[in-house]
């Protein structure tokens, strides 16, 4: 036993657990800084400049050479060739275009993932702080039940009501322990979501600290900037792009060669003799058989599938946008007229059956109906607030809010049917 202790000590001296926590206002900086997987995905842009390196690039030359002899005769024959290849078209420009081009989609592919894992992030927040203004709602039920439990016991005690009605108000207060017990394993259950996303360890505590913000509409935000979109468009320019490099493979490079050639023979009656050749060659392949019609017609449909794919893209942005603001917009109509008409009213009511309550004029079971009416009320306004922010956060990734398109590599918004 004693060993084991001493085990587990060591163990929790090696490795210190560390307290991390953030704000709703501060999640999204947290992913940016600290998302192990965006870390990875940001080595694609590497990989992408990596290849830019080597495009647009000339093949090397080619050095031959080659010696032939004759033993009876002596005469012997030798010889040296360079040979370049060369575009006669626009091929090695457009592989280089091209490649920038995969350079800017590979960002855009970060800039995407970074702007839906903080939207998950985000929404994983606002779900721990209603719970945590759920349970302070608990906590506050249960002490009222409580009271009322122990005004009811010494009543019954005294016999001037039922036992019956001691034990209900007892089983009352045990269901809204329970209920907080509920929401704490759910809160569990959201945290360990929600540290991966964060780059939290799995042994380090993760608090959520603030309240949620007062449900207001936010104004009207363009979706252009989105990064998915711009990479939507960069894929339009490189399925062009990739059409115009296959039409200009239709002709081949030539090859230009500069050669040099010795020979020593001999020449009756004078003997052996040494001559040399400089020479220049010209290799030009001609498209007869192979026109590169094949790849030609394949990225012709594939330009035409990205300029569709754009416009899909755009109508489910702009579906997207509009039912998260409507969705908005329900929620703060919902919590507004639920905490400003309805909730008062049964505040007031409830105050009334619980002040009759301890003077005999009602029963028990009403005030716990009344009171239930109160909790269910109480609870629908945090959770029409909760739907309120988590439509917040989808509209703002619906609009790219928190991870739009940098300056750098956004190309000029075009206008989809």
């Amino acid at each position: 036993m004693i060993r084991c202790t001493l085990i587990l000590f060591a163990s929790i001296l090696a490795d210190p657990v560390l307290a991390e926590s953030v704000t709703l206002a501060s999640v999204p900086a947290k992913v940016r800084a600290a998302n192990p997987s965006l870390a990875a995905a940001r080595l694609r842009i590497e990989e992408a400049r990596g290849r830019l390196l080597g495009t647009g690039r000339l093949q090397n030359p080619e050095l031959s050479a080659f010696a032939l002899s004759d033993r009876r005769f002596d005469e012997t024959k030798t010889g040296l060739s360079l040979d370049q290849k060369f575009p006669v078209t626009a091929r090695l420009r457009l592989e280089k275009s091209l490649s920038q081009q995969l350079v800017t989609a590979a960002q855009l592919e970060v800039q995407d993932a970074e702007r839906l894992l903080i939207a998950e992030a985000q929404a994983l927040t606002v779900k721990l702080l209603s719970i945590e203004q759920q349970r302070a709602l608990r906590m506050q039920q249960t002490e009222l039940a409580q009271k009322l439990s122990s005004f009811a016991a010494s009543r019954a005690a005294a016999g001037e009501i039922s036992a019956l009605d001691a034990a209900q108000a007892q089983v009352d207060s045990q269901r809204l322990l329970l209920e907080g017990n509920k929401l704490e394993t759910a809160r569990v259950s959201l945290i360990g979501e929600l540290k991966p996303k964060l780059g939290v360890a799995a042994n380090d505590s993760l608090s959520i600290i603030g309240d949620l913000p007062a449900a207001t509409m936010p104004g009207c935000a363009s979706w252009e900037r989105r990064a998915d979109y711009q990479l939507a468009l960069v894929n339009e320019g490189v399925a062009r792009g990739g059409m115009d490099l296959a039409k200009s493979k239709k002709w081949e490079d030539i090859t230009v060669g500069l050669l040099w050639e010795g020979e020593r023979m001999e020449d009756a009656p004078n003997g052996l003799e040494n001559t040399g050749f400089i020479g220049l060659k010209v290799s030009i392949p001609l498209p007869f058989w192979n026109k590169n019609q094949g790849e030609i017609a394949e990225k012709s449909a594939a330009a035409q599938r990205a300029n569709l794919e754009t416009k899909a893209l755009v109508a489910g942005i702009t579906n997207e946008a509009a039912g998260a603001r409507a969705e908005m917009e329900a929620n703060v109509k919902l919590a507004t007229e639920t905490k400003e008409k309805l909730l008062p009213l049964v505040l007031q009511q409830t105050e009334r059956l619980e002040n009759a309550y301890q003077t005999g004029q009602t029963d028990l079971l009403t005030v716990l109906r009344a009171r239930e009416q109160r909790l269910q009320l109480e609870a629908a306004v945090i959770d029409a607030v909760r739907d309120f922010h988590l439509a917040r956060i989808r509209y703002e990734a619906a609009t790219g809010k928190h991870a739009p398109a940098s300056a750098t590599n956004v190309t000029p918004p075009r206008s989809h049917p």
